[in-house]
């Protein structure tokens, strides 16, 4: 009896899948465990193999074709049977917690050819902690003797970005008004500076590329489309509602940097999103009801909090999941992390490693933004916005002073969860990271 092969189901939400390539052809053997073909769902990429050994007798549903789970893509048999093709699409039975095995492609081996880097003078400490934060030394500004880039240097780069180009106040008016980025010029002047003339100069140009080059087109598949279905049915299907407050984080930035002096020998590095997982962890554990995910009929209230942790990558963003993040301490949530992240960068996720998250968060704070109103992330309840930490003036012990602070944005599901226990959870989850020792309590 021919075995049929189906769109496997990976996590409650996936709905469908795509198929971008078969790597067993029609009629050749293929024995259980082998690789058959690749998916493509709206988080990851992967392999899945075959369920028994015997013949690729028919491939039903060709490479490009989209089909819901659930449905017969192919049908292996038997050395010499015979089978009745199937013609179109049709459902088959594929029971969630059977589904076919899968593995990232990138859990095979690659080789890919070493390009040749501009070499920057640096610090070993600085070598080592911009390998440890995926940052291209060429790109940061250098501080230390003979040009040296120190780890200062690399430090302020990853929590601030990258210094703004050095421009004259004319220049500066004039690209603003003509809406050009001005990190795409070069400057001609003393050191680098942009002026005027650099300024007339690219908008000349850029009138000369308007009138001669063809509009440019960006193909809208792949992630980028399951992003953007994904959150779009997210805001077609929840009733969601942001709550705000701003926070002073003064305690937690010297929190940070006492712990980050204590395991410095030890080459690990707390960073604020670190201390805001361990924060909102705990919180869930008060407001178990923001910990739940909604499924048909059921809010399911979950014992352990799976953090994700949304991570932006060139063509989309993937959310990441740490799991049993309440049980952890903060080094494990430092390390674990940024394993995480460097997976995600790199494209080796594992399914199991994108599936299963019960709360979200998404940090800004890296770039000049105060706040946001993040879309939840279904089955979720809800998911936590982070905006920079900014220094500026602020009522403290009844004094203006100059404090470090911060804005939290909530956004839940309001079928879910009402706004007073969604906003004590936001006002607990802010406590927490003014006074991190609460975290410990």
């Amino acid at each position: 009896m021919p075995v049929h092969v189906v769109m496997p189901k990976w996590g409650l939400t996936m709905k469908e899948g795509k198929i971008v390539n078969w790597l067993i052809n029609e009629g050749d053997p293929v024995q259980k465990g082998q690789d058959l073909f690749e998916v493509e769902t709206e988080k990851i990429t992967n392999v899945v193999e075959a369920l028994a050994d015997g013949i690729l007798f028919q491939i039903v549903v060709p490479v490009g074709t989209v089909v819901k789970t659930g449905t017969i893509v192919a049908l292996i048999t038997e050395l010499g049977e015979t089978a009745e093709r199937i013609e179109g699409i049709r459902m088959g039975e594929a029971p969630e917690d059977e589904s076919p095995p899968s593995k990232t492609p990138s859990d095979k081996k690659t080789q890919t050819p070493e390009g040749k880097k501009t070499f920057v003078p640096a610090t070993p400490a600085a070598r080592r902690l911009a390998k440890e934060l995926d940052i291209d030394l060429i790109r940061v500004t250098a501080s230390g003797p003979g040009g040296r880039v120190t780890e200062k240097d690399v430090t302020r780069y990853h929590e601030e970005g990258p210094p703004p180009p050095k421009i004259t106040p004319l220049a500066l008016e004039m690209a603003k008004q003509a809406g050009l980025d001005i990190t795409t010029l070069t400057g001609t002047g003393e050191e680098g500076k942009i002026t005027q003339a650099d300024v007339e100069k690219a908008l000349s140009q850029e009138k000369i590329v308007a009138a001669t080059a063809p509009a440019k087109s960006i193909p809208f598949t792949g992630m980028r489309k399951a992003v953007a279905d994904n959150m779009y049915a997210s805001l077609q299907q929840t009733a969601q509602l942001t709550t705000f407050t701003e926070v002073d984080v003064t305690e937690m930035v010297g929190f940070r940097d006492t712990v980050r002096e204590e395991y410095k020998k030890d080459n690990i590095r707390i960073s604020y999103n670190d201390i805001i997982i361990l924060a909102v962890s705990r919180a869930l554990k008060r407001y178990p009801i923001m910990n739940s995910t909604l499924v048909e009929d059921e809010i399911i209230l979950h014992d352990s909090v799976n953090m994700g942790i949304a991570v932006a990558l060139d063509d989309g963003l993937i959310v990441p999941v740490l799991r049993n993040a309440d049980k952890k301490s903060l080094l494990e949530i430092a390390k674990e992390a940024r394993i995480l992240a460097g997976k995600a960068r790199d494209g080796n996720l594992s399914m199991d490693e994108v599936t299963g998250g019960t709360f979200t968060i998404s940090n800004v704070s890296m770039f000049q933004v105060d706040g946001l109103t993040p879309i939840l992330k279904p089955p979720e309840t809800g998911i936590l916005g982070i905006g920079r930490v900014k220094e500026k003036p602020a009522v403290y012990q009844g004094e203006i002073a100059i404090r470090s602070m911060m804005f939290l944005s909530l956004t839940f599901d309001h079928r879910v969860v009402d706004g007073a226990p969604a906003n004590a959870f936001l006002e607990t989850a802010g406590r927490y990271l003014e006074h991190p020792n609460l975290i410990m309590s």
